[in-house]
């Protein structure tokens, strides 16, 4: 299921969408991510919605085939991160670093609690008013523990699966996190100061702070 689950996260829906429908390698346009926000950037949001289902679906997918294989919440949980990582170092792309997996992950989430899922997808979004989704993710990412540990009753999660639980959503909140600070540093930010450079990545995964400057740079080859 490990196997199986990180080959499922592999498969680039987004690149293969992109390549299929506009003829052009998604990773040489945009933020040069393959996930949803880049696909309705540099495509449509037609494919960028599409690409969310089918990315949140590869992480119900992989945990409930766990599940009905009768894995118990920490196999299920582990194969859930083995899909994330799948997603954010396809084998079918080199292993290069090659998204975020926040759709793959909410799919591994909403498999262990829809009600949790629902929460940590509305979360960022309450900040798209003032264009800080990015760090509504961060947000989202950091209160997850907390949301399973203290709220485990009301979001549906058994008192003998809150530990593992718990602790399956600490990795994947470090997974997240780690997926925005470990990238090379880009020519645009050559002059931003290290620590400055990691806050930016940690809270608005970008290497400056201005986002329109971000977006609008052309994507490095790494």
């Amino acid at each position: 299921m490990i196997i199986g689950g990180y080959l499922l996260g592999s498969v680039p829906i987004g690149y293969l969408l992109v390549k299929w429908f506009r003829g052009i390698d998604i990773r040489q346009h945009g933020t040069g991510k393959i996930g949803a926000s880049n696909v309705m950037r540099v495509a449509s949001w037609r494919l960028a919605v599409l690409v969310t289902i089918l990315d949140i679906g590869k992480g119900v997918l992989a945990v409930w085939t766990a599940r009905l294989l009768g894995l118990d919440a920490t196999a299920q949980i582990t194969v859930g991160l083995f899909t994330i990582a799948g997603h954010n170092w396809s084998i079918f792309l080199g292993f290069k670093s090659s998204g975020r997996g926040v759709f793959t992950s909410l799919g591994v989430i909403t498999a262990i609690s829809p009600w949790l899922g629902l929460i940590i997808f509305i979360m960022p979004y309450t900040l798209a008013p003032i264009k800080q989704v990015a760090l509504g993710v961060f947000f989202a990412l950091t209160s997850l523990p907390l949301f399973s540990w203290f709220l485990s009753q009301p979001l549906g999660i058994a008192d003998a699966d809150r530990l593992p639980v718990t602790l399956g959503f600490i990795a994947l909140m470090l997974l997240g996190l780690l997926t925005r600070v470990i990238t090379p540093r880009d020519e645009i930010s050559r002059s931003v100061p290290a620590a400055e450079l990691f806050l930016n990545r940690l809270f608005f995964d970008r290497d400056i702070r201005d986002r329109k400057a971000w977006t609008e740079r052309k994507p490095q080859r790494h």
